[in-house]
């Protein structure tokens, strides 16, 4: 049976891989997404609807259009993010707001959008990152936007269980994208060293993890790790 997905920061990286997975499978996809796709999707079945998630009005908006789009929602897959850096003392107020705003606040813009619209068995599966679970110098904005969406995913299983809806949180480690593309060579070679299998990850290898997650049925409020063994080496999610 044809399946509806919205997938938020779904023209590039990691989104735009469960779009590709999705799309080849047979489903039906909303893409949400400031960034227009550089690339034609394999699908007519993919919608393209230009989006600020940060911005009630606009996901309200966009959401209409996907269940034009889609029908039935049963899967959300909360993947815009962004990435800004800087120790504390340089890090300004501006960046701090659109990191927080775009990888939090946008998911639960989403969510409080969507949630009225999903019904027994649909999933939202949320893209978190391994730094919000370890620290890294640096990384204050992003870390705790993710680590504020591990928290909102656990309350909302709970919260959402009793209506059969399912939240997961697959947590990326260190993957191949544009936005990692800008890290220096001597920093890649550290991260590689630190993580046990040895390499970077993949979009697609990841896009294979949300799709599994957002298909089981017995599985909700867990946090899923898809890092070769990088969390592993600290003792896990806590």
């Amino acid at each position: 049976m044809r399946r509806g997905w919205l997938v938020t920061g779904g023209t590039r990286g990691i989104g735009r891989a469960v779009v590709d997975h999705v799309a080849k499978a047979g489903g039906a996809v909303a893409v949400l997404a400031r960034t227009p796709a550089t690339e034609q999707y394999t699908s007519d079945d993919v919608l393209e609807i230009p989006t600020d998630v940060t911005e009630g009005a606009s996901v309200a908006a966009a959401l209409a259009r996907a269940r034009e789009h889609l029908g039935d929602i049963d899967v959300v897959v909360n993947c815009a993010g962004v990435h800004r850096g800087g120790r504390i003392a340089d890090l300004d107020r501006a960046r701090w707001d659109e990191v927080v705003a775009t990888n939090l606040t946008g998911a639960y813009e989403v969510c409080h959008a969507a949630v009225p619209h999903l019904g027994d068995g649909a999933a939202v599966v949320n893209v978190g990152a391994v730094v919000g679970f370890r620290g890294f110098p640096g990384d204050s904005a992003y870390a705790a936007a993710k680590a504020g969406l591990a928290g909102l995913t656990r309350s909302l299983a709970v919260e959402l269980a009793p209506a059969g809806v399912r939240v997961n949180l697959v947590v990326p480690g260190f993957v191949d994208t544009a936005m990692t593309a800008g890290v220096s060579a001597a920093a890649r070679r550290r991260i590689v060293a630190a993580i046990p299998a040895g390499r970077t990850g993949t979009a697609e290898e990841i896009a294979d993890v949300v799709v599994a997650v957002a298909g089981a049925s017995y599985m909700t409020g867990a946090v899923v790790p898809v890092d070769g063994g990088l969390m592993a080496t600290f003792g896990g999610t806590g």
